[in-house]
């Protein structure tokens, strides 16, 4: 489809809908998840374990073919936690998982595909052992993470910093940096004194800005029928 054909208030109560399947179903399986979150699609979002925390405004996309997973496990019950912080972007595919800790400060951005792990999993020489060696890792501030990257247990990427796509980060990386390839180095650095416009600076009024997106809804789906939605799905036609 090339545009949504469903009338705006159809699309107003899928939404509803779906925060309230968020609210009802997904929030409970998280210790906290923060206000003002937008998921995606939470039936195709899975937490197994915990803790995990989400904080305030997150954004997480999933979709069925590609599911978002927050998973801890770990050698006893008082280890292993996920912490994601405030106005964080998670894309469909990622996944988080847990022996030690995983710790993702505000504003990170983690793209389509992303995997961040504590632990090997298993033993280098005792393939049936669980867990492996384990070491924490820290995502920190405004981090932008992009699709398909691994980032592996023991690492601290610094802030402000930015992971190419497809890297493979085993070692830390330092603050306001581009780093990419496999193993990631760092191939640029950023300028510590330009001025960065992070994801805290679009939700600084979230009111405004919700009513901002729901007024371009009515714009755009104004002309939008009930019949002409069903029928682009039962006999779709060139241009749908």
């Amino acid at each position: 489809m090339k545009r949504d054909h469903r009338p705006y208030y159809i699309k107003k109560a899928f939404l509803r809908f779906r925060e309230f399947h968020a609210r009802h179903f997904l929030s409970p399986q998280f210790q906290r998840l923060g206000e003002g979150f937008t998921i995606m699609e939470p039936w195709n979002v899975e937490v197994f374990g915990g803790p995990v925390t989400v904080g305030r405004f997150a954004n997480i996309i999933a979709t069925s073919e590609n599911k978002v997973r927050f998973t801890i496990w770990s050698r006893s019950e008082d280890e292993g936690r996920i912490e994601v912080g405030d106005y964080c972007l998670i894309c469909p595919g990622t996944r988080v998982s847990a022996a030690t800790e995983i710790v993702i400060q505000d504003n990170c951005m983690l793209a389509n595909g992303v995997y961040v792990t504590d632990s090997d999993w298993h033993d280098t020489y005792n393939r049936v052992a669980p867990i492996g060696k384990t070491d924490p890792v820290l995502i920190e501030q405004n981090v932008w993470v992009g699709d398909g990257a691994i980032v592996c247990k023991g690492v601290t990427i610094g802030e402000n910093s930015i992971i190419g796509a497809r890297s493979v980060v085993v070692d830390s990386i330092p603050a306001n940096s581009i780093a990419a390839g496999n193993p990631a180095k760092v191939v640029k650095e950023l300028d510590p004194n330009e001025e960065m416009t992070t994801r805290a600076h679009w939700f600084e009024n979230p009111e405004r800005l919700n009513q901002e997106i729901d007024d371009l809804d009515r714009k755009n789906l104004k002309n939008n029928t009930l019949r002409d939605w069903i029928r682009s799905m039962v006999v779709p036609r060139d241009g749908d």
